[in-house]
């Protein structure tokens, strides 16, 4: 059942708890897997069910792909080439304006102020909630995620990027825990080049390329495998191109079993420190050393992206297989002096203006998905609800979601957004209803409102002007903020 999210949550046990919170989640996990129609669908075989690749970069900008802004100069053709064949989304949100909590959102479908995650590098993502490789499990799909995790840390022991090691154990959270069936992954950013190395004196927007005689030292983030064990080897070069031999083998493993998969491949590029080799700085010869470093790792982003699609297609996968692009949040830095684009929004990454939060979104799946240009709203919240309309699976209790399914919109049976998208980040909190959005900067102490349709770069504040849409929409977005904060107080679960 999927829940407006908007309403305070319902309690699935009203009484005293006669179980942990997490047999609670293992119970209701376990009555999915014991559906008839599941059971019946598994004893079916495999083949007809779609392979579900979910692919996420890191700070990049709305106006940083050609197919978004024609004035860009990063090349990209595969991405272009996606976007033309499939459905390109003109307004498709991060749940988030910083990295960590827009990664929970798509994992849960929930809003991360629900479950702690309210910022980078705060809280992790906790095992009661409910995850897509988890529901997924009765569909006998095998489940990986490449790259970046950033929803806790992988180690207990060991100094580790932003918070790995004894000073985060409270936060340890990793693939396995979450239905993942196998990981390689960092718990934070890595340079987008040789992610073991640093020149000794590192500047933090990135570096050269250091050939074998360059003094360095030890970046700080280890990846680690499915068993939590520290990978040290074919970690030389680009860093998608590494993620990606690591993608390519799970796939292969999933067709030899013949059985669906669905993936997570969540790129470093272009979070900074931002490196790349000779041959992908060339077409940007006249620019800075971290601007065309910035250019170069999302060119070489592409080029893994192109080789994930010809892997597909030369094994004749292609057409079953689902495959979503999109950022975790706007470009990094202020404009002018960082290289990203936001495409001429206002604002950047950690502000809940549109170019902090509104990002690249590219659905595409052959003969299914509609070759189409969409200018409804969507979120990444979205992704959960939208996977479980398709493959017919009910959400397995009654806590909200924040997202809803984007199928009725992707067949064009409606043109609106039934269910308005909430936003919070810091002080901050946005509510959008289809075209209209209000904005926050003092947790709800004063509002803006505006007109996204005819105002995308937020420059015309409509409050004086309408009222009545402003108290109506600021008390849904209150109720919406109190929802969320019954969530964190474990009433979900």
């Amino acid at each position: 059942m999927l829940v407006i999210a908007e309403n305070p949550p319902q309690l699935f046990l009203t009484e005293k708890k006669c179980m942990t919170t997490l047999n609670h989640k293992s119970l209701l996990l376990a009555i999915l897997a014991t559906l008839p129609a599941l059971q019946s669908a598994t004893a079916q075989g495999t083949n007809d069910r779609p392979n579900i690749i979910l692919i996420m970069c890191d700070d990049l900008g709305y106006g940083d792909l050609q197919c978004y802004n024609s004035k860009s100069i990063i090349q990209t053709p595969h991405l272009n080439q996606m976007a033309s064949e499939g459905t390109r989304f003109t307004r498709f949100y991060a749940a988030a304006p910083v990295c960590s909590p827009t990664r929970g959102s798509c994992l849960t479908g929930r809003h991360p102020f629900r479950y702690g995650i309210y910022f980078a590098n705060t809280g992790h993502l906790p095992q009661e909630e409910i995850t897509i490789p988890e529901l997924l499990k009765p569909l006998n799909y095998l489940s990986g995620h490449f790259g970046k995790w950033h929803l806790g840390t992988l180690t207990k022991t060991v100094n580790d990027a932003n918070r790995g090691g004894v000073r985060g154990a409270k936060h340890f959270s990793t693939p396995a825990m979450h239905g993942f069936d196998e990981s390689f992954v960092t718990e934070s950013k890595v340079p987008t080049y040789d992610p073991m190395r640093a020149p000794l004196s590192a500047n933090k927007n990135g570096w050269a390329p250091l050939d074998d005689k360059t003094e360095s030292k030890f970046y700080g983030t280890r990846f680690w495998n499915h068993h939590l064990e520290e990978v040290t080897e074919n970690l030389s070069g680009d860093t998608s191109k590494i993620v990606m031999d690591r993608v390519l083998p799970f796939i292969d493993q999933s067709i030899q079993a013949q059985k669906p998969f669905f993936t997570t491949i969540w790129f470093h590029a272009p979070h900074l420190p931002v490196v790349a080799d000779a041959q992908n700085t060339n077409p940007y010869k006249e620019f800075s050393t971290y601007d065309r470093n910035y250019y170069g790792c999302i060119t070489a982003m592409d080029q893994q992206i192109g080789r994930l699609r010809s892997y597909l297609q030369d094994h004749g996968i292609e057409d079953n297989t689902i495959l979503w692009f999109c950022s975790d949040n706007g470009p990094e830095g202020s404009h002018g002096k960082a290289p990203g684009s936001a495409g001429g929004l206002r604002g950047r990454k950690r502000s809940l203006y549109e170019g902090g939060v509104r990002v690249p979104g590219i659905l595409v799946w052959p003969n299914q998905a509609p070759n189409i240009v969409l200018d409804a709203p969507a979120v990444t919240s979205d992704i959960l609800p939208s996977i479980l309309d398709l493959l017919q699976l009910d959400y397995p209790d009654e806590r909200p979601l924040d997202g809803i399914s984007l199928l009725p919109i992707l067949s064009q049976e409606v043109t609106l957004r039934d269910q308005p998208i909430g936003f919070q980040s810091a002080k901050q909190i946005a509510w959008h209803e289809n075209d209209f959005k209000i904005y926050s900067s003092n947790q709800g102490k004063s509002w803006e409102l505006y007109n996204l349709a005819n105002d995308p770069s937020e420059s015309h504040d409509l409050s004086d002007r309408e009222p009545e849409r402003l108290k109506s929409m600021v008390s849904k977005a209150k109720k919406w903020v109190e929802s969320c904060s019954e969530s964190d107080r474990g009433m979900d679960y």
